[in-house]
């Protein structure tokens, strides 16, 4: 009978304790290192957070609140402005309408928009204008400077005005739109109404009724979900895991599991951030077939960027150029919030580029900053750390809460975007805080909300929120197939209310 030792077979007994080479196992050779790696382990059960927080959610529920809906759609209407202005042109010819009126100092304006620029829509066309006979306006242009005038003649987008101050005044219908206000009315003894035509006298003059835009936006379906095998189930492997939300502690193999759910939630605010809405020419371009039914084509959804740029404001400036032009710059952004809601309070979610161009720009305005002495208000002690920067502010009549937001930072989301989108890149976003008061449709009422909101699908028999649920045959067994599932699926969509006061930075 042979007897055949294996290769790496230790045959060098030792017979003492001694620190010998022939003692001991070469844990770094190859032939060794299976034994080493399988029975002696130095194992750092900690999981290095290599990344910081990487989950950016969260966001939306500081700035807005949630709200379940029951409906296909979600429809809201916006009030309009209150007083009279509008864009149009001022003919130079003297006469007015159809040469009827008379004067030297009659001239004629047409109107072609309201001061915002909508030629029509909801309701607003240029021959719908509210000025009527004996108003009395401001018109304004470059040509003609501000002269004011007693409107004496309306016939659809045509007004005749009388000037107080001037003869006919220059036309403008090729030049610079002209700036049309009512500030008030005139009347002499005894007079009554005139009629929209200038002609006769009338008991009533006509009544303005208030306008209002109505918005809509609709759900989007997201789903996603997690496996994992039967047999890797009870492959049971522990870490030691700190995850997004706060909680420690140890975790089997659903670690994967919860980076997957984490991922998931990131998806439902990218998504009310970046979503957009499908453009029918598009369409065309879906090649699958599943796509070419009409129930089935993606209708999409207004994002908050989307809705920003189409109804909102965006500005290119406070690009950390110097500190003069960028305060500059932000002046010229209250300026058009003076011009809309003049929301007092606001917050500001920028990147790092844009939050360090500011606290350069705050810094600035601080008498010492050009030495280096002061950057803020505290006592320069060599004992303490220098603060260079600032999370809040107020400028004009106006408070700014500034925070780094990470969506905007990271690599692995818009951060990597903007490094290559050149001046589409998304620096930042100006929300107003505070609440506004819209007329919900369904409700039939008067609504106080939240300016940005998520609202989701929920009923009483299903809560689409965020739903989860488990399939499979691990576990309690649910079919057939030999793994667990974790399915997670949520329907939301975004309303940006009041969008006029919301700056998009890019």
């Amino acid at each position: 009978m042979a007897i055949t030792a294996g290769g790496n077979l230790n045959s060098i007994p030792a017979s003492q304790k001694q620190a010998l080479a022939s003692n001991y196992l070469d844990l770094s050779s190859a032939s060794n290192a299976g034994w080493g790696q399988q029975y002696l382990p130095d194992l750092m059960e900690k999981e290095a957070e290599v990344f910081g927080p990487r989950t950016i959610s969260g966001f939306l529920s500081q700035v807005g609140a949630e709200e379940a809906m029951t409906a296909d759609q979600v429809v809201w209407s916006e009030q309009s402005r209150l007083h009279l202005s509008y864009l149009g042109h001022v003919h130079s010819t003297a006469g007015g309408i159809d040469g009827d009126s008379t004067g030297t100092g009659t001239s004629q304006i047409d109107i072609i928009s309201d001061i915002d620029g909508n030629v029509s829509g909801d309701g607003f066309t240029p021959a719908s204008h509210g000025i009527r006979v004996n108003d009395t306006i401001i018109i304004s242009d470059p040509t003609n400077g501000v002269v004011k005038g007693l409107v004496v003649k309306v016939n659809g987008a045509r007004v005749d005005f009388a000037s107080y101050t001037a003869a006919a005044v220059t036309g403008t219908t090729t030049g610079s739109a002209t700036t049309i206000m009512v500030y008030g009315s005139e009347f002499v003894k005894g007079r009554s109404y005139t009629q929209a035509d200038g002609l006769g006298a009338t008991d009533s003059r006509g009544a303005n009724e208030p306008t209002f835009k109505t918005f809509q936006n609709k759900p989007i379906i997201l789903k996603d979900y997690y496996e994992v095998s039967g047999s890797d189930a009870s492959r049971i492997g522990w870490v030691e895991v700190t995850s997004e939300n706060g909680a420690s502690g140890y975790l089997w193999y659903l670690k994967a599991e919860a980076d997957t759910r984490a991922r998931f939630n990131d998806y439902l605010e990218m998504s009310m951030l970046e979503a957009e809405k499908t453009v029918a020419a598009s369409l065309a371009n879906l090649s699958d077939a599943a796509y070419q039914t009409t129930d089935t084509l993606p209708h999409g959804t207004e994002g908050l960027f989307a809705a920003i740029e189409d109804r909102g404001n965006v500005t290119s400036g406070v690009t950390g150029v110097n500190a003069a032009t960028d305060l500059a710059e932000f002046d010229a952004i209250l300026a058009e919030f003076d011009k809309q809601g003049a929301i007092e309070e606001n917050m500001m979610f920028v990147n790092r580029a844009t939050s360090l161009a500011m606290d350069d720009m705050l810094a600035s305005m601080n008498s010492y900053g050009a030495g280096g002495t002061s950057y803020g208000v505290f006592n320069n002690s060599e004992d303490m750390a220098l603060n260079l920067g600032f999370s809040g502010f107020r400028r004009g009549s106006y408070d700014f809460y500034k925070s780094d937001f990470r969506y905007l930072n990271d690599k692995a989301t818009r951060g990597g975007i903007n490094a290559t989108a050149g001046s589409n890149a998304i620096r930042g976003v100006i929300i107003p805080a505070g609440t506004s008061s819209v007329y919900d449709q369904q409700l039939g009422k008067n609504l106080t909300r939240p300016f940005l909101h998520v609202r989701y699908r929920a009923s009483q028999t299903d809560d689409r929120r965020m739903k989860s649920w488990v399939t499979g045959s691990v576990g309690a067994a649910t079919s057939a197939l030999d793994a667990m599932q974790v399915h997670m699926l949520s329907e939301r969509c975004l309303v940006v209310q009041g969008a006029n006061n919301f700056m998009l930075m890019k």
